[in-house]
């Protein structure tokens, strides 16, 4: 469920939000309707005005567990600013960043700081990023901040994580907020996955 604040904020983003559209009549797009989609998939994640996020509450609440029982967590996010407000909130726990805009001479370090450290036992990556070709299977804990529109991108970024070798399951937490946008498009990449099995 969002915060109070988040609650309101989101209720006034989507009637703002649909207004508009409706406004524009048949000059709508597909851009202006994901447009507005983005933003209240943004205050999902933090309020905008507030700075609340329930989603980090639960976070910060299961990574304490993760962290006093020596174990590593990936976080995924789609946006580099959220993966930043994350950082700023969870300084106590050393986060790392692996995301687009760490130089790629930087990323392999990163890595390995985020392997053998114990004093780093989170990495925020984007799904960009942590997409493609990286063997991080000594992370048990995977949390998807929020959600990608393709099932395949989402598997990808558990399968960081979730590989031949891991030592010991993957325990993956997918956050939805209750009532919002986001709990809409987790019910089509549900419909998605069916379809595809």
């Amino acid at each position: 469920e969002l915060t109070p604040h988040q609650r309101e904020t989101y209720r006034i983003g989507e009637e703002e939000g649909t207004l508009r559209l409706n406004n524009m009549g048949e000059g709508v797009t597909i851009q202006n309707v994901f447009e507005l989609v983005m933003r209240l998939k943004q205050i999902c994640n933090f309020d905008p005005r507030t700075g609340e996020s329930a989603k980090l509450e639960r976070l910060e609440a299961d990574l304490e567990e993760v962290v006093a029982g020596g174990r590593k967590a990936l976080i995924f996010s789609q946006w580099v600013e959220t993966l930043e407000k994350l950082g700023d909130r969870l300084g106590h726990l050393n986060p790392l960043y692996y995301h687009g805009q760490i130089p790629s001479a930087k990323r392999d370090g990163v890595l390995k700081r985020f392997k053998e450290d114990k004093k780093h036992p989170i990495l925020l990556m984007s799904y960009g990023a942590g997409a493609v070709g990286l063997n991080l299977q000594f992370a048990g804990y995977v949390f998807l901040y929020d959600r990608w529109w393709k099932p395949a991108v989402e598997d990808q970024a558990i399968n960081r994580a979730h590989r031949i070798g891991a030592a010991g399951p993957v325990t993956v937490t997918r956050f939805v907020a209750a009532d919002t946008i986001e709990q809409r498009i987790d019910q089509v990449l549900r419909e998605k996955r069916e379809l595809f099995d």
